[in-house]
């Protein structure tokens, strides 16, 4: 698609090829790039479950013909109009079980019952931050839809969220929008979806909790934060089943995990933001798309060399065909996250070990044997061409050496090309040994950061 748009931009006639079931995505990938109606030529099936003769075949019997229907014709493969109602325009009137039925008819829900985003209740929600409610922060990348603050406090007001959590929103809002994040990437066929991290010393005052049964819902601000974004994904970013989202197995929506405050200040180890680069002592928002994740349950031990082993252990099992973001896919770009328990955190501190130190005992511990990262980024995908072997990679300076240290193809390799790709968040209930490995989708979702402002904005607030 950005071939064509590219080409399209100086005049070059285009037809972008993609697989069946996949127009009505590219149809969205292409307006929200500007280019509304970009021509399409379909194939027929999954192309990597075919023969070169079916193959073949196939293409020569119908994609053909759309490719030179889209040279040719100024006639769309694949209808493209799309009425959308006016910010303020009223969508349905009724109670609230109608309210609720159309909705979900719509696609506007996610399925569970929303509060109603009047024009009055939004306006409510949005009166006191002082932020200009048609200020907008950027367009969606995936649908070409405006992201403003009235559509962050509409989707806001349906999730639930309190007023205070609108700098949390919008911190949100600006990662989605952010190319470095890659929203347009949220309804990738592995079905990743977004994790939130919050850190900061004012989450507690905000009602977001640390502590025992983190990610499970039930704590409103957390749940409700949580919820936003997966709304917002819908309604904003056009990530439905009938554009954007492709997923062949798609997550629940996950509360927004908030890191504690007061146990991080106590071990002296910086944040999950300020390990992404965020300011020191602000609070930020910062989040990824994870593809899985793996409980790393009782963790045994008094010592970190005891429980590094188990620890590194869970993040390696948590990676598979993840490790394409090694190398491939997009290089030195995989970054697990592991959220460890306050007890586990303490027992590294206690011992006289920093964050630091932390990541590099991981990172010695989180490895699996060279063959099996080959069949991973190879033999079992074809995610990374070639098909080569590490000792190669390394050979050829893509990979650091201690991918190749010798060439026995049981020899132990890491999950990452060096420790500061893993990241530590502190979180949990206090008095257990518990810890979570999530493994990230490296570029379809990379780890961005944002600030999050609590300011009262000096906007020139419109009245409607």
């Amino acid at each position: 698609m950005r071939a064509a748009i590219a080409a399209e931009s100086v005049g070059i006639p285009s037809v972008s090829i993609v697989c069946d079931g996949f127009a009505g995505q590219a149809n969205a990938t292409a307006r929200g790039l500007g280019f509304d109606g970009l021509p399409l030529a379909v194939t027929i099936g999954h192309v990597d479950a075919q023969s070169t003769e079916v193959m073949t075949a196939n293409f020569v019997g119908q994609t053909v013909d759309h490719v030179v229907r889209g040279l040719t014709s100024a006639e769309p493969l694949a209808d493209v109009d799309s009425v959308e109602p006016a910010a303020l325009e009223v969508v349905v009137r009724g109670d609230i079980d109608t309210v609720q039925r159309s909705f979900v008819e719509r696609g506007w829900s996610d399925g569970n019952a929303v509060v109603p985003p009047t024009v009055e209740r939004v306006e409510r929600y949005l009166d006191a931050s002082g932020h200009d409610p048609w200020k907008s922060l950027g367009v969606s990348p995936s649908s070409g839809r405006d992201m403003t603050i009235w559509s962050i406090g509409v989707n806001a007001v349906m999730a639930g969220c309190s007023p205070e959590h609108l700098p949390i929103l919008i911190a949100l809002a600006e990662i989605l929008v952010d190319p470095a994040y890659g929203s347009e990437h949220s309804g990738n066929t592995t079905g990743a979806d977004a994790l939130i991290v919050l850190d900061g010393p004012n989450l507690g005052a905000l009602g977001f909790d640390a502590g025992q049964a983190a990610q499970r819902e039930g704590v409103h601000a957390n749940t409700s934060v949580g919820r936003w974004l997966r709304l917002y994904l819908r309604n904003v970013c056009g990530i439905t089943v009938d554009e954007h989202d492709k997923a062949t197995f798609g997550n629940p929506a996950r509360p927004a995990l908030a890191s504690d405050p007061e146990v991080l200040s106590e071990l002296g180890w910086p944040s999950v933001g300020e390990q992404l680069g965020g300011d020191r002592g602000r609070d930020t928002a910062s989040m990824a798309r994870m593809n899985s994740g793996i409980l790393i349950g009782s963790v045994f031990g008094s010592t970190p060399e005891e429980i590094l082993p188990y620890l590194g252990n869970g993040i390696a099992r948590a990676a598979g065909w993840d490790l394409t973001h090694v190398h491939g896919l997009g290089t030195d770009q995989y970054q697990p996250l592991l959220i460890v328990s306050p007890l586990i955190a303490r027992t590294f501190v206690t011992a006289g070990w920093s964050l630091e130190d932390t990541r590099r005992g991981l990172f010695e511990h989180a490895r699996i044997p060279a063959s099996l990262f080959e069949r991973f980024i190879g033999s079992w995908s074809n995610l990374t061409p070639g098909r080569r072997r590490l000792v190669d990679l390394v050979a050829e300076g893509v990979l650091p050496p201690v991918f190749a240290e010798t060439d026995d193809p049981d020899r132990l390799v890491p999950v990452v090309p060096r420790p500061e790709r893993i990241l530590l968040a502190v979180a949990g209930d206090p008095n257990r040994a518990n810890a979570y490995a999530f493994s990230n989708d490296g570029p379809h979702g990379w780890w961005t950061t944002k600030t999050i402002d609590h300011t009262p904005a000096s906007d020139l607030v419109c009245r409607i």
